[in-house]
């Protein structure tokens, strides 16, 4: 259990760095209801977490760890391929940052949150954490670590809910803000909305290169183990 939990809290890291789901919950915050819909956003995105990783334990199934506790060789190919696909985006998606930070905008959709109702505020939690690009692939792969481990499924299920608490550390912090400080909470989650929207960019390429290179060091290891 512990060389899971090793394995699995960096990729958890990874994911609880998303400053777009994050700004997009500041603005829920911001909303008439904001209390309501804040705690909606959260369980949309714990949710979709969720999900995807129990899918990918049953795809995983129980049992599959190589001997000598290594993970089984298909672990180490699916983390290749979906390391080498986030560090190229990581590349891709530094080339085209904004050269001024000043000049960056958030995206058209997120001007209309307001108007979300709570159940297009749940699917939009949903598509955030199980439909990102960084977040689906860190997601699939700790899943696929913690399902060829040979634990019960019992650990396994433990494993992955301690994965989905580490990996909502990032959009926990502002709604327990929220809720701690109230009115008193708008500057400061201001302040927070302004700098993620301005660095999301640059903060995301370096996070798919960085998580890319790991899952990619991670594929090679099972695969000449």
């Amino acid at each position: 259990m512990g060389q899971v939990l090793g394995d699995v809290l960096g990729l958890a890291a990874g994911v609880a760095v998303s400053p777009l789901p994050i700004v997009a919950l500041i603005i829920v915050l911001a909303t008439p209801h904001g209390r309501v819909n804040g705690l909606v956003f959260t369980a949309g995105w714990v949710v979709g977490l969720s999900v995807l990783g129990g899918v990918m334990l049953a795809i995983g199934g129980q049992g599959d760890a190589e001997s000598g506790g290594q993970p089984a060789v298909w672990v180490g190919a699916l983390k290749l391929a979906l390391g080498l696909a986030l560090a190229l985006f990581g590349v891709k998606l530094w080339r085209h940052r904004p050269a001024d930070v000043t000049q960056a905008q958030l995206p058209v959709w997120m001007a209309t949150i307001d108007r979300f109702t709570p159940v297009k505020i749940f699917l939009l939690a949903l598509l955030l954490s199980a439909g990102n690009l960084k977040n689906a692939p860190l997601t699939i792969a700790a899943a696929a670590s913690i399902s060829s481990s040979g634990l019960p499924v019992g650990q396994q299920i433990a494993a992955l809910a301690i994965f989905v608490v580490i990996a909502s550390v990032g959009l926990l912090t502002p709604l327990v803000v929220y809720l701690v400080m109230r009115e008193r909470a708008s500057g400061t989650l201001g302040n927070w909305k302004d700098w993620a929207a301005r660095h999301n960019t640059a903060v995301m390429a370096v996070l798919f290169f960085v998580f890319g290179l790991k899952l990619l060091g991670d594929g090679i290891d099972v695969l000449v183990s």
